[in-house]
């Protein structure tokens, strides 16, 4: 037989041209801002502790989990409405990636336990809040859709031990603070009906008291439907409904824990009738439920249930700005891989001005959103252990942290993928998971418009949180000595700006349509400052001083005036762009020079 192959060139046919991924890298090793922003903010002994974890989890995340990941994105799960016997057993079957990654979630590394008490991780008190958002940023990277479950568990676990009673707390707490499978509760919460999404008041579900029982745990009787509950078969979902002759509105919920089985082991009286088809998270059950006359513990005040959900929420919407930074940061990884791997017209792309360009319109909101990670999660541990202030400032940086981070996570898995071009519109690679896990940021615990009205009418309106907020930022730059004064006099004067806008949006009921504006506007002269203290910080330490050239470009192009038909060139910022682009330190006096400039 004539060989077909005489007269060809040996070698790869084509393969060489595609660009690496970042798959198989260490997501905490390659991540140099993580890591300079840890060493910022978090306790050194603490920072020397968790760098082991962080290393393995990083790993993790670049590996092993991201391979799960992509399988369980393909095999998704399947409501198994009845048993052999034609009993309403209803379950869900999972694919064993996504049981793996459970495990690597709840059992190895214990994230929905480690901010509730000792021990996890070898850890002598419940962690930092600082070292828990670290270790969803690292997970995230890899998957996006099991970190629903775990914050819902985490933030769950959080409500159970502020409002439960004693005797229910005696019934719950152990198993849901447990790392161990065969004890372990994992939860979630059900809020949203056909009736009621963001108008919570609205909702129809019922709630009729039976007595409280001999081990004086108050048990009551749910009737109604739930329309979009996320890990829809939790062990316990904390549960929203209007006890019978209540007052309509909010006023008139109560909160309740429903458990999926009783104490004696049967199962509790609802169903799980459909899972949801969904854009993205496929990986995790969502799903519609049937509640007929199901037992549910009473948590807390029965007048208080949704004052009492909305402490779990407001955590739950921390996370997802976190969970939007990490995916904002593995989108610029692979943006930068792709440009810097792939070759057109004789050299790399990463050398064309138009790419270049739409890299930092990546690294841009990826950086701001590590920097509210940071500021946020250590503002949330002084507001653990009692500090008011801390408190106060943390209220307002949550929604203006859950408002731009998600949205801002959109445009950026898009132009990640677009850099990719037509291979990263394709299942195989993850920039199309990426894409479409970006759209439920907006989506899940309040969308932009929620979250800017509670920026804007009650975290500025009624709580003055944006005075806060300018008074803890002007704290960490003025007294730097390595940022210039003049830039320390722009920094200023754009949170004084800015904090004037808010005011007046606040103040007049016909300004409520520019609320995303000024909840926008906070965001970024938020970012604009913690960028350049830690730019300055860092580079005054002898490290690098680039976030300082972030810290402008956020304030050139977020919030000062733009004429988009001039063709007026900026020298600084193309040297700064540069920088940027380079992976080397980029020294303080650079820097410094450059935002002065």
């Amino acid at each position: 037989m004539p060989d077909m192959n005489h007269g060809r060139n040996e070698g790869p046919h084509g393969a060489h041209h595609i660009a690496a991924d970042v798959h198989g890298q260490n997501f905490y090793s390659i991540d140099r801002q993580l890591q300079d922003l840890m060493r910022l903010y978090m306790e050194p002994a603490l920072l020397r502790q968790m760098t082991p974890h962080f290393e393995r989890l990083g790993g993790l995340a670049g590996g092993r989990l991201d391979e799960l990941a992509m399988i369980a994105d393909r095999n998704v799960p399947v409501l198994q409405p009845r048993d052999r016997f034609g009993r309403d057993e209803d379950w869900i079957d999972y694919h064993p990636a996504y049981r793996e990654m459970e495990k690597i979630a709840y059992e190895e590394f214990g994230l929905h336990a480690m901010s509730h008490r000792a021990g996890v991780l070898g850890m002598a008190e419940p962690a930092h809040p600082l070292v828990k958002y670290a270790f969803t940023y690292l997970f995230v990277q890899g998957e996006f859709g099991l970190m629903c479950p775990v914050s819902m568990s985490d933030t769950s676990n959080f409500t159970m031990k502020t409002h439960a009673s004693p005797e229910l707390k005696r019934l719950l707490m152990d198993r849901l603070l447990s790392q161990d499978p065969a004890h372990m509760m994992k939860g979630a919460q059900l809020m949203t009906e056909k009736a009621g999404g963001s108008d919570v008041g609205a909702l129809e579900t019922e709630a009729e008291r039976i007595a409280v029982g001999a081990d004086g745990i108050e048990r009551w009787k749910i009737y109604g439907q739930k329309w979009f509950c996320s890990h829809a078969d939790a062990d316990i979902a904390l549960i929203l409904a209007r006890p019978r002759g209540a007052a309509a509105g909010t006023r008139g919920l109560a909160m309740f824990a429903l458990p999926r089985r009783l104490e004696d082991g049967s199962r509790n009286s609802y169903r799980i009738v459909r899972l949801k088809d969904k854009l993205g998270t496929r990986s995790m059950a969502s799903g519609e439920i049937v509640l007929d006359g199901a037992t549910a513990y009473l948590v807390g005040d029965v007048n208080h249930g949704f004052k009492q959900m909305m402490s779990q929420v407001n955590l739950s919407r921390l996370s997802h700005g976190v969970r939007a930074a990490s995916m904002m940061r593995r989108c610029l990884n692979e943006a930068l891989a792709a440009a810097r791997g792939r070759r057109a017209f004789g050299k790399p792309t990463s050398e064309y001005p138009l790419l270049r360009r739409q890299l930092m319109k990546i690294m841009l909101p990826t950086e701001q959103a590590l920097s509210m990670f940071a500021f946020s999660a250590d503002a949330m541990g002084r507001a653990d252990k009692g500090d008011k202030e801390a408190a106060n400032l943390l209220r307002i940086l949550t929604p203006v942290y859950k408002f731009r981070a998600c949205r801002d996570n959109i445009p950026v898995a898009s132009a990640a993928l677009e850099v990719r071009g037509g291979i990263g519109y394709i299942e195989e690679w993850v920039t199309a998971r990426l894409v479409r896990d970006a759209q439920i940021g907006t989506i899940w615990e309040g969308t932009s418009s929620i979250n800017a009205l509670d920026v804007v009418q009650r975290a500025v309106g009624k709580s003055g949180g944006h005075k806060t907020l300018s008074a803890a930022l002007k704290a960490k730059y003025e007294p730097s000595g390595a940022l210039p004064g003049q830039y320390k006099g722009l920094l200023s004067a754009t949170l004084d700006r800015v904090e004037r806008f808010v005011e007046a949006v606040a103040a007049d009921p016909k300004q409520e349509k520019r609320s995303r504006l000024a909840a926008g506007a906070l965001y970024h002269a938020t970012t604009a400052a913690l960028l350049a203290w830690e730019g300055a910080t860092l580079g005054a330490e002898g490290g690098d001083a680039r976030r300082l050239l972030l810290s402008r470009l956020v304030i050139e192009h977020r919030l000062a005036p733009q004429d988009p038909l001039s063709l007026g060139e900026q020298g600084w910022e193309e040297e700064a762009i540069n920088l940027l682009l380079d992976d080397a330190p980029v020294p303080l006096a650079r820097a410094t020079a450059l935002v002065a400039a």
